[in-house]
């Protein structure tokens, strides 16, 4: 008996010392504590320079902004970068931190949901990783920041007085940040709708801290080193990989109502915030269109996201039809303008937002719009159903009206609150500069050689005429070495290159060059002009350009012009004749391409050439424009 209970009485004693073992060696092992951080924490409050932490659900709100691509600007959310570099989902969860040098730029990009934004430079970066901590390295429970207290720390203290220090001149008052609470949930219930703005403390007024936006409300009062970084945020250079000029029309008819009317603003500070809008990027305006339209502001109003999205919120309700086709006509005439801040490098682009349909027509205004350039895209919210459509002064009026009939242009949203799922689609579309097909216009793709008969029936004075009449022809085109270019042969038995594509680059050398040329006189061998004209001029015309020929003669060719008018259509020439006084009108219909009654014109006088000018810029646009735009 006494055997037994010794032989317990030593294995409860052995069993005692090995428990006492483990528990000392537990504790010598603490558990890690993964720091937890919010949305809107930005990497450069935070001075570890290497750190795990843990993101709540929902940092992909696209007001915690997010600065570059793959390496991102400490300015950026941490939260936020983590979403857009695809390592955490909106869901939430643990991320590894590090930090690296300052960069001279980054790239801004849409990515998982979020859109970052460009940047020039900034002091400090970071990067985003799955949270594997590396071997040997010892990661903080509790994360430094560069104000005086942790957020912690101050959610600890929500109880206990904040005394401002004192100074010779005044006394200070203690406010408890409960009562800070208490008066802020009042606040925000007597404004509803309107966001807490910026406070700036004041030298010579109360003592007591003054408050900023809703980050107090979070995280206590905001110190001082906080009011520097607020004033050093950085203002975007816009998305350099989507640089157009872009117009919104939206509806502001009286049947769309306020409560519509708010939806769609909100649309636009949407778009506006995807975008990234700066001057090294997208610049945007908006016309609202009721009875007649009118320009809330233009391209040069506001250069960034922030100023825009605030001028959005200020527009209201217009009242009156919904009168589409008169804005469109509006925005062709007077928006796209240099006057009002458009490039002539960026794509121009038109969104129209129409709440039903139309009251009025579209299809010969868009048209304009197109051959001018204009990227039309169409957003019809609520379509008119089967009953409605008696009231419709043009059916299928969206597709009369887009850039191309492939529903790339144009959407149709069933419901005002679904709108918002168009936001990244259209985004994409608008940055996409390569389709967006009615940049490239009759006016601004072509190489243009003009032949010139420099024949002794012309005579000088005529020939000058005909100088003036190739001039007024210039003009109308849009001139540089990337649009319209213009080169000129003129002949007689002999050929003379004028000037080539490639010799000037703008309108007013252009202009100077034609009224330079000098009238050489002798006979008229048009089909041997033809073959020079292809060989010296059109054989250095870009692949990418429409190739115009604009024979001007005033007599029948001593030479046979079958075989040189055939070259020429074969390769690709669009030819166009224009005969003068005793031009012989069967040779004009073999120069010109087919049909030859919208290529071959005819006038009994040299003076009477100007009046032939709107009927050839008229043709040539629109056999640009009957190309299938699908």
């Amino acid at each position: 008996m006494k055997a037994s209970v010794i032989e317990m009485f030593l294995v409860l004693l052995v069993t005692g010392i090995y428990s006492n073992k483990e528990m000392a060696k537990k504790s010598k092992r603490p558990k890690f504590t993964v720091p937890q951080i919010n949305c809107d924490v930005k990497a450069g409050k935070i001075i570890n320079l290497e750190f795990i932490a843990k993101c709540p659900a929902g940092c992909q709100d696209p007001k915690y902004h997010v600065y570059g691509t793959g390496i991102y600007a400490s300015y950026s959310s941490v939260c936020g970068a983590a979403v857009h570099s695809g390592v955490l989902d909106n869901s939430g969860g643990k991320i590894l931190v590090q930090k690296v040098a300052g960069q001279s730029g980054y790239k801004g990009s849409y990515s998982n949901g979020v859109q970052s934004l460009s940047l020039p430079r900034w002091r400090e970066s970071f990067i985003v990783s799955e949270s594997q901590p590396k071997k040997g390295v010892t990661y903080p429970s509790i994360l430094t920041y560069s104000s005086p207290k942790t957020p912690a720390a101050e959610a600890d203290e929500t109880t206990k007085a904040y005394q401002k220090p004192s100074t010779p001149e005044t006394t200070a008052e203690p406010v408890m940040l409960m009562q800070v609470l208490s008066n802020l949930e009042a606040e925000a219930a007597h404004t509803a709708l309107t966001k807490s703005s910026l406070l700036a403390p004041s030298a010579s007024t109360s003592p007591r801290p003054q408050l900023m936006g809703h980050r107090s409300w979070e995280m206590g009062f905001v110190p001082k080193e906080e009011l520097s970084t607020q004033a050093l945020e950085p203002v975007s250079q816009g998305d350099p990989n989507c640089k157009v000029d872009l117009s919104f029309l939206i509806d502001g008819s009286s049947s769309l109502g306020k409560r519509r009317f708010r939806i769609q603003k909100q649309f636009l500070a949407d778009v506006v915030q995807a975008l990234d809008i700066g001057p090294a990027g997208p610049l945007m305006g908006v016309v609202q269109y009721g009875d007649n339209p009118a320009t809330q502001f233009n391209l040069k109003t506001h250069m960034n996201s922030r100023d825009l999205k605030a001028a959005i919120e200020k527009i209201t309700l217009r009242g009156g039809l919904s009168n589409a086709g008169r804005a469109i006509s509006f925005v062709t005439k007077n928006f796209f303008s240099k006057a009002n801040g458009n490039r002539s490098g960026a794509p121009n682009v038109a969104v129209v937002l129409l709440d039903g349909w139309p009251t009025d027509k579209v299809e010969e205004t868009a048209r304009l719009a197109r051959e001018s350039g204009i990227n039309i895209f169409f957003i019809t919210i609520e379509a008119a159903v089967e009953n409605e459509k008696q009231y419709m002064l043009e059916a299928n009026f969206a597709n009369k009206a887009v850039c191309r009939t492939n529903g790339y242009y144009s959407f149709n949203v069933q419901s005002w609150f679904g709108l918002h799922k168009t936001v990244q689609p259209l985004v994409k579309r608008i940055c996409d500069t390569d389709r967006l097909a009615c940049s490239k216009t009759c006016l601004n793709s072509a190489d243009i050689g003009f032949i010139i008969d420099g024949s002794s029936s012309v005579g000088t004075s005529n020939f000058r005429t005909v100088l003036q009449f190739v001039a007024n022809l210039s003009k109308e085109f849009e001139i540089s070495d990337t649009d319209t270019r213009i080169g000129a042969v003129q002949y007689t038995y002999e050929q003379r290159l004028e000037f080539g594509f490639d010799k000037y680059h703008t309108k007013a050398d252009i202009l100077n060059a034609i009224k330079s040329v000098g009238y050489w006189s002798g006979g008229t061998s048009t089909g041997a002009a033809i073959h020079y004209a292809l060989e010296q001029l059109f054989k250095k015309s870009k692949p990418n350009k429409r190739k115009l020929m604009i024979l001007i003669t005033d007599g029948r060719s001593y030479d046979d012009v079958r075989i040189a008018a055939m070259a020429a259509h074969q390769k690709g020439v669009i030819t166009y004749a224009i005969g003068v006084a005793w031009a012989a009108q069967d040779e004009l219909d073999i120069i010109a391409t087919h049909p030859a009654r919208n290529h071959s014109f005819f006038v009994d006088e040299f003076d009477n050439l100007y009046t032939s000018v709107p009927k050839i810029i008229q043709n040539i646009c629109m056999e640009f424009n009957s190309q299938p735009r699908n």
